[in-house]
């Protein structure tokens, strides 16, 4: 009856026949305009500054290094990025690691679709977090124990922390251009962002937490030693990247990983290995585990999580024993084992189990720094491709670089230059020369050829 009432009260209008001044609407009719711009990269960072310190959550996404404006991303598949303005770029920052297996990989959305039909978040321990633990140690013999952190940056500070209280003692010794997240005392001589931006530290960094942290030369097995004669009583830890990638790729030099071990066994020195970009890289498990040098920590991040936030660490029982509950070492956290997180992390290992890519990764890595060099010797440019398995970086020097000093020596302009040449042509670099580029599992050889002759035709311009 209100639908009745409503329909009688409705105003009469007059309806003209048509005419050919009146048409009649017709499906060809144009519709009204209505103004909804696309969002541009440039646009959406003049927002983001007013609302963001430097209009980036992270320094490195800024391109400060390589000048221009940061490019907003709306999506990506498999080996390639969608910008919000449309364009698709083929990516080797691969979010700067974490995604072995490319981005949006069937088996991790879908762990993380049922997942989050479940619940987001417990606080409360859930199943995953153990299936993920033991997936950890059954990879990682050396981790007899391990504890699930957010990020790993938390699990390097928790690492640190714990060490102290296993040892007592305060000091522990880091090495020139390898980065451990940004923890007071682990941004003294610290690579990635601080090195990419030209700070030697970080302002709101005390001088007494600095003055615990002694810094050698990485490859230099001969200032360790000096160090660890003149103090190793006092050193609760050494820390170092196996695989520097915060500094550029820089790989250790034989013998130099063997020393840390030995030197820190002989003063009871926990030796901490930060796997957070090489554990799960170059193969199912950490660096450490192919070298055959066992660490008494190591921590995790990246490729364990599938491109969710997660961080780990683990070692040896008695150390991780002192942790609490067990033990005086506090570390605690709200997400830690988040069930997303994990099911994506348990996704990805089994998928990199059941179809390990890694040989046909190193075998395009090496293609891909081959080609690299040769087209830069054919345009007369001076660069260096340094590769390990699907890691590579272009350093524009003469050789390949053992530490952060010789890593300084490369050419920032030419690399901000090659950059913004790769960009244009569609593909996407690490926005800084201190890097690492990623290939993925689903990049393709077609995509490999198709860097390499983009790279030709920008170093002739460059040559």
């Amino acid at each position: 009856m209100k639908k009745q009432l409503t329909k009688n009260l409705k105003p009469k209008t007059h309806n003209p026949k048509p005419t050919s001044r009146n048409p009649k609407p017709t499906s060809r009719s144009p519709k009204p305009k209505t103004h909804n711009p696309k969002p541009s990269s440039s646009s959406l960072f003049a927002r983001a500054c007013r609302v963001i310190p430097g209009g980036v959550n992270s320094p490195v996404r800024a391109f400060g290094s390589v000048g221009g404006t940061p490019v907003f991303m709306a999506s990506g598949k498999g080996s390639r990025l969608t910008t919000v303005e449309g364009r698709v770029l083929v990516d080797f920052c691969g979010s700067w690691g974490p995604l072995l297996l490319g981005h949006a990989h069937p088996a991790v959305i879908e762990a993380v679709r049922k997942a989050a039909a479940k619940g987001t978040s417990f606080g409360a321990s859930t199943p995953g977090e153990v299936v993920f633990a033991e997936m950890l140690r059954e990879r990682i013999p050396s981790l007899q124990k391990v504890r699930l952190v957010s990020s790993g940056t938390e699990a390097v500070m928790s690492a640190i922390r714990l060490a102290r209280g296993f040892t007592g003692r305060n000091k522990i010794l880091k090495f020139e251009g390898c980065y451990h997240g940004h923890a007071d005392y682990l941004l003294v001589s610290a690579g990635s962002g601080l090195l990419t931006g030209g700070i030697g530290s970080s302002a709101g960094v005390t001088a007494a937490a600095a003055a615990e942290v002694l810094v050698a030369p990485f490859n230099d097995p001969e200032a360790v030693a000096t160090i660890v004669r003149a103090q190793g009583s006092e050193l609760a830890a050494v820390i170092v990247e196996p695989v520097a990638g915060n500094m550029g790729l820089v790989l250790p030099e034989p013998g130099f990983l063997r020393t840390l071990r030995n030197l820190t066994a002989q003063c009871g020195v926990v030796l901490i290995f930060d796997e957070v970009i090489s554990g799960f890289r170059l193969a199912a498990t950490t660096y450490g585990v192919q070298s055959g040098i066992v660490p008494d920590l190591t921590c995790l991040g990246k490729i364990i999580g599938g491109g969710l936030p997660i961080g780990a660490f683990g070692g040896r029982a008695d150390i991780m024993d002192k942790l609490a509950p067990l033990g005086p070492v506090y570390q605690a956290g709200t997400l830690s084992g988040n069930p997303l997180a994990v099911a994506a992390g348990i996704a990805n290992l089994a998928t990199l189990r059941k179809e390990p890519p890694y040989e046909r990764l190193a075998a395009l890595g090496r293609r891909l720094a081959d080609g690299l060099n040769e087209a830069a010797r054919r345009a007369g440019v001076t660069l260096t491709a340094v590769q390990l398995g699907g890691m590579m970086t272009p350093f524009f020097m003469n050789r390949a670089p053992r530490n952060m000093a010789e890593a300084k020596a490369s050419d920032t302009r030419a690399y901000a230059a090659f950059f913004h040449g790769m960009l244009k042509r569609g593909f996407y670099l690490p926005p800084a020369q201190f890097e690492v580029s990623f290939v993925s599992a689903a990049h393709t050889k077609a995509e490999i050829e198709g860097y390499i002759e983009a790279a030709g035709a920008v170093l002739k311009g460059m040559g």
